[in-house]
Protein backbone atom coordinates (compact mmCIF):
# COMPACT_ATOMS: atom_id res chain seq x y z
CA UNK A 1 0.00 0.00 0.00
CA UNK A 2 2.89 2.35 0.74
CA UNK A 3 4.87 1.66 -2.45
CA UNK A 4 2.95 3.80 -5.00
CA UNK A 5 2.67 6.58 -2.41
CA UNK A 6 6.41 6.38 -1.71
CA UNK A 7 7.37 6.77 -5.36
CA UNK A 8 4.98 9.70 -5.82
CA UNK A 9 6.16 11.37 -2.60
CA UNK A 10 9.80 11.17 -3.72
CA UNK A 11 8.76 12.65 -7.06
CA UNK A 12 6.96 15.47 -5.30
CA UNK A 13 9.97 16.17 -3.07
CA UNK A 14 12.33 16.55 -6.03
CA UNK A 15 9.96 18.85 -7.89
CA UNK A 16 9.09 21.04 -4.94
CA UNK A 17 12.66 21.22 -3.67
CA UNK A 18 13.47 22.87 -7.00
CA UNK A 19 10.69 25.42 -6.45
CA UNK A 20 7.95 23.88 -8.65
CA UNK A 21 4.66 22.97 -6.97
CA UNK A 22 3.55 19.61 -8.34
CA UNK A 23 -0.17 19.09 -7.87
CA UNK A 24 0.05 16.90 -11.00
CA UNK A 25 1.29 13.83 -9.08
CA UNK A 26 -2.18 12.30 -9.38
CA UNK A 27 -2.22 12.63 -13.16
CA UNK A 28 1.35 11.38 -13.56
CA UNK A 29 0.59 8.29 -11.49
CA UNK A 30 -2.61 7.61 -13.43
CA UNK A 31 -0.93 7.98 -16.82
CA UNK A 32 1.88 5.69 -15.62
CA UNK A 33 -0.62 2.95 -14.75
CA UNK A 34 -2.37 3.49 -18.09
CA UNK A 35 0.91 3.25 -20.03
CA UNK A 36 1.96 0.09 -18.19
CA UNK A 37 -1.23 -1.74 -19.13
CA UNK A 38 -1.40 -0.72 -22.78
CA UNK A 39 2.37 -1.26 -23.20
CA UNK A 40 2.18 -4.72 -21.66
CA UNK A 41 -0.88 -5.65 -23.72
CA UNK A 42 0.76 -4.51 -26.96
CA UNK A 43 4.17 -6.11 -26.40
CA UNK A 44 3.54 -8.97 -24.00
CA UNK A 45 6.43 -7.71 -21.87
CA UNK A 46 5.99 -6.12 -18.46
CA UNK A 47 9.35 -4.37 -18.87
CA UNK A 48 8.22 -2.66 -22.05
CA UNK A 49 4.94 -1.83 -20.34
CA UNK A 50 6.87 -0.18 -17.53
CA UNK A 51 8.97 1.81 -20.01
CA UNK A 52 5.80 2.99 -21.76
CA UNK A 53 4.27 4.02 -18.44
CA UNK A 54 7.40 5.94 -17.44
CA UNK A 55 7.54 7.53 -20.90
CA UNK A 56 3.97 8.79 -20.49
CA UNK A 57 4.90 10.17 -17.07
CA UNK A 58 7.87 12.02 -18.59
CA UNK A 59 5.58 13.50 -21.26
CA UNK A 60 3.23 14.95 -18.63
CA UNK A 61 6.19 16.15 -16.56
CA UNK A 62 7.62 17.95 -19.60
CA UNK A 63 4.25 19.57 -20.22
CA UNK A 64 4.18 20.77 -16.61
CA UNK A 65 7.77 22.04 -16.83
CA UNK A 66 7.26 23.89 -20.10
CA UNK A 67 4.12 25.57 -18.79
CA UNK A 68 5.52 26.55 -15.40
CA UNK A 69 9.25 27.04 -15.96
CA UNK A 70 9.33 28.42 -19.51
CA UNK A 71 6.01 30.23 -19.68
CA UNK A 72 5.60 30.98 -15.94
CA UNK A 73 2.07 29.58 -15.78
CA UNK A 74 0.37 29.45 -12.38
CA UNK A 75 1.73 26.19 -10.97
CA UNK A 76 -1.29 24.95 -9.02
CA UNK A 77 -3.69 25.66 -11.88
CA UNK A 78 -1.34 23.92 -14.31
CA UNK A 79 -1.10 20.87 -12.06
CA UNK A 80 -4.87 20.60 -11.75
CA UNK A 81 -5.21 20.94 -15.55
CA UNK A 82 -2.72 18.10 -16.08
CA UNK A 83 -4.68 15.89 -13.67
CA UNK A 84 -7.86 16.58 -15.64
CA UNK A 85 -6.02 15.91 -18.91
CA UNK A 86 -4.69 12.56 -17.67
CA UNK A 87 -8.13 11.53 -16.43
CA UNK A 88 -9.70 12.51 -19.76
CA UNK A 89 -7.11 10.71 -21.91
CA UNK A 90 -7.25 7.49 -19.90
CA UNK A 91 -11.06 7.49 -19.86
CA UNK A 92 -11.32 8.21 -23.60
CA UNK A 93 -8.78 5.53 -24.60
CA UNK A 94 -9.46 2.77 -22.09
CA UNK A 95 -7.26 -0.33 -22.64
CA UNK A 96 -8.95 -3.46 -23.92
CA UNK A 97 -10.33 -5.78 -21.26
CA UNK A 98 -8.14 -8.57 -19.98
CA UNK A 99 -5.54 -9.05 -17.29
CA UNK A 100 -1.87 -8.23 -17.70
CA UNK A 101 1.10 -9.80 -15.98
CA UNK A 102 2.65 -8.27 -12.90
CA UNK A 103 6.24 -7.15 -12.45
CA UNK A 104 8.85 -9.68 -11.25
CA UNK A 105 8.94 -10.42 -7.54
CA UNK A 106 11.84 -10.87 -5.15
CA UNK A 107 11.74 -13.48 -2.42
CA UNK A 108 13.24 -12.08 0.77
CA UNK A 109 13.51 -14.29 3.88
CA UNK A 110 11.04 -13.42 6.67
CA UNK A 111 9.57 -10.49 4.69
CA UNK A 112 8.09 -12.55 1.84
CA UNK A 113 7.72 -12.29 -1.93
CA UNK A 114 6.90 -8.87 -3.34
CA UNK A 115 7.51 -6.86 -6.49
CA UNK A 116 11.07 -5.57 -6.70
CA UNK A 117 9.64 -2.04 -6.64
CA UNK A 118 8.54 -2.59 -3.02
CA UNK A 119 12.17 -3.02 -2.00
CA UNK A 120 13.31 -0.22 -4.28
CA UNK A 121 11.36 2.47 -2.36
CA UNK A 122 13.47 2.38 0.84
CA UNK A 123 16.64 2.22 -1.28
CA UNK A 124 15.60 5.31 -3.23
CA UNK A 125 14.62 7.00 0.01
CA UNK A 126 18.18 6.66 1.32
CA UNK A 127 19.78 7.53 -2.02
CA UNK A 128 17.58 10.64 -2.36
CA UNK A 129 18.53 11.82 1.13
CA UNK A 130 22.23 11.46 0.34
CA UNK A 131 21.83 13.12 -3.05
CA UNK A 132 19.84 16.11 -1.78
CA UNK A 133 21.77 16.82 1.41
CA UNK A 134 25.25 15.35 0.91
CA UNK A 135 26.23 16.18 -2.69
CA UNK A 136 26.94 19.40 -4.63
CA UNK A 137 24.24 18.46 -7.19
CA UNK A 138 21.65 18.13 -4.47
CA UNK A 139 22.71 21.48 -3.03
CA UNK A 140 22.23 23.12 -6.42
CA UNK A 141 18.82 21.54 -6.90
CA UNK A 142 17.74 22.78 -3.46
CA UNK A 143 19.18 26.21 -4.25
CA UNK A 144 16.75 26.42 -7.19
CA UNK A 145 13.94 26.30 -4.66
CA UNK A 146 15.61 28.26 -1.88
CA UNK A 147 18.11 30.83 -3.08
CA UNK A 148 18.16 31.61 -6.78
CA UNK A 149 20.94 34.16 -6.19
CA UNK A 150 23.26 31.30 -5.24
CA UNK A 151 22.77 29.65 -8.63
CA UNK A 152 23.23 32.99 -10.36
CA UNK A 153 26.60 33.56 -8.70
CA UNK A 154 27.71 30.14 -9.98
CA UNK A 155 26.43 30.96 -13.48
CA UNK A 156 24.00 28.02 -13.28
CA UNK A 157 20.55 27.97 -14.84
CA UNK A 158 17.67 27.70 -12.39
CA UNK A 159 15.38 26.61 -15.23
CA UNK A 160 17.68 23.69 -16.14
CA UNK A 161 17.62 22.34 -12.59
CA UNK A 162 13.86 22.77 -12.39
CA UNK A 163 13.35 20.93 -15.68
CA UNK A 164 15.53 18.07 -14.41
CA UNK A 165 13.67 17.91 -11.09
CA UNK A 166 10.20 17.93 -12.65
CA UNK A 167 11.15 15.25 -15.19
CA UNK A 168 12.59 13.09 -12.39
CA UNK A 169 9.33 13.67 -10.54
CA UNK A 170 7.44 12.33 -13.55
CA UNK A 171 9.66 9.24 -13.75
CA UNK A 172 9.25 8.36 -10.08
CA UNK A 173 5.52 9.08 -9.91
CA UNK A 174 4.76 7.13 -13.10
CA UNK A 175 6.77 4.22 -11.69
CA UNK A 176 4.38 4.23 -8.74
CA UNK A 177 1.51 4.07 -11.22
CA UNK A 178 3.14 1.13 -13.01
CA UNK A 179 3.40 -0.70 -9.71
CA UNK A 180 -0.24 -0.03 -8.94
CA UNK A 181 -1.39 -1.44 -12.30
CA UNK A 182 0.94 -4.43 -12.07
CA UNK A 183 -0.50 -5.39 -8.68
CA UNK A 184 -4.15 -5.37 -9.79
CA UNK A 185 -3.27 -6.59 -13.33
CA UNK A 186 -5.65 -4.26 -15.17
CA UNK A 187 -6.57 -0.61 -15.64
CA UNK A 188 -9.79 1.16 -14.71
CA UNK A 189 -10.59 4.84 -15.02
CA UNK A 190 -9.48 6.89 -12.04
CA UNK A 191 -7.81 3.86 -10.47
CA UNK A 192 -5.31 5.99 -8.54
CA UNK A 193 -8.27 7.24 -6.46
CA UNK A 194 -6.52 10.29 -5.03
CA UNK A 195 -3.21 8.60 -4.16
CA UNK A 196 -1.29 11.43 -5.82
CA UNK A 197 -2.92 13.94 -3.48
CA UNK A 198 -2.23 11.70 -0.48
CA UNK A 199 1.45 11.53 -1.55
CA UNK A 200 1.49 15.32 -1.75
CA UNK A 201 0.21 15.44 1.83
CA UNK A 202 3.05 13.08 2.81
CA UNK A 203 5.54 15.50 1.22
CA UNK A 204 4.24 18.33 3.41
CA UNK A 205 3.98 16.05 6.46
CA UNK A 206 7.59 14.97 5.91
CA UNK A 207 8.75 18.59 5.61
CA UNK A 208 10.00 18.05 2.04
CA UNK A 209 12.60 15.48 3.17
CA UNK A 210 12.94 12.00 1.61
CA UNK A 211 13.33 10.05 4.85
CA UNK A 212 10.42 11.59 6.72
CA UNK A 213 8.32 11.97 3.54
CA UNK A 214 8.41 8.28 2.66
CA UNK A 215 8.04 7.37 6.33
CA UNK A 216 4.84 9.45 6.35
CA UNK A 217 3.60 7.32 3.45
CA UNK A 218 3.71 4.34 5.84
CA UNK A 219 1.05 6.07 7.92
CA UNK A 220 -1.23 6.51 4.92
CA UNK A 221 -0.38 3.00 3.70
CA UNK A 222 -1.44 1.63 7.08
CA UNK A 223 -4.77 3.44 6.81
CA UNK A 224 -5.36 1.87 3.37
CA UNK A 225 -4.34 -1.60 4.62
CA UNK A 226 -6.64 -1.21 7.63
CA UNK A 227 -9.45 -0.64 5.15
CA UNK A 228 -8.79 -4.04 3.53
CA UNK A 229 -8.39 -5.90 6.82
CA UNK A 230 -11.85 -5.06 8.09
CA UNK A 231 -12.31 -7.66 10.83
CA UNK A 232 -14.55 -5.57 13.05
CA UNK A 233 -17.51 -5.04 10.69
CA UNK A 234 -16.85 -1.31 10.54
CA UNK A 235 -19.03 0.36 7.85
CA UNK A 236 -17.18 0.14 4.55
CA UNK A 237 -17.98 3.78 3.73
CA UNK A 238 -16.06 4.92 6.81
CA UNK A 239 -13.10 2.69 5.98
CA UNK A 240 -13.00 3.90 2.37
CA UNK A 241 -12.76 7.48 3.58
CA UNK A 242 -10.15 6.76 6.29
CA UNK A 243 -7.00 7.56 4.23
CA UNK A 244 -8.51 10.87 3.09
CA UNK A 245 -9.76 11.82 6.56
CA UNK A 246 -6.26 11.11 7.85
CA UNK A 247 -4.82 13.30 5.09
CA UNK A 248 -7.00 16.25 6.09
CA UNK A 249 -6.23 15.79 9.79
CA UNK A 250 -2.49 15.69 9.11
CA UNK A 251 -2.55 18.78 6.89
CA UNK A 252 -4.76 20.70 9.31
CA UNK A 253 -2.35 19.93 12.13
CA UNK A 254 0.63 21.13 10.11
CA UNK A 255 -0.76 24.54 9.12
CA UNK A 256 1.91 27.09 9.99
CA UNK A 257 4.35 24.44 11.27
CA UNK A 258 6.01 22.98 8.18
CA UNK A 259 8.59 25.05 6.31
CA UNK A 260 8.42 24.77 2.51
CA UNK A 261 11.34 25.78 0.25
CA UNK A 262 11.60 29.57 0.30
CA UNK A 263 11.03 30.03 -3.43
CA UNK A 264 8.40 27.30 -3.84
CA UNK A 265 5.86 28.50 -6.41
CA UNK A 266 7.75 31.72 -7.10
CA UNK A 267 9.05 32.30 -10.61
CA UNK A 268 11.44 34.97 -11.76
CA UNK A 269 10.21 37.04 -14.68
Amino acid sequence: MTTPLGFAALGGIYSERSGIINIALEGMMLIGAFGYVIGTQASGSTWIGMLVGIGFGIALALLHAVATVTFHAEQIVCGVAINILALGITEFILPTSGRVAGLPQWQVPIIGSYSFLVYLVPMLMGISHIFLFKTPWGLRLRAAGESTETLATLSLSRAAWQYAAVILSGILTATGGCFLASEVHYFTKGMTAGRGYVALAAVVFGNWRPLSGVAACLLFGFAAAFELANQWNIPVQLLNSLPYILTMVVLAGLVGKSRPPASLGKMRT
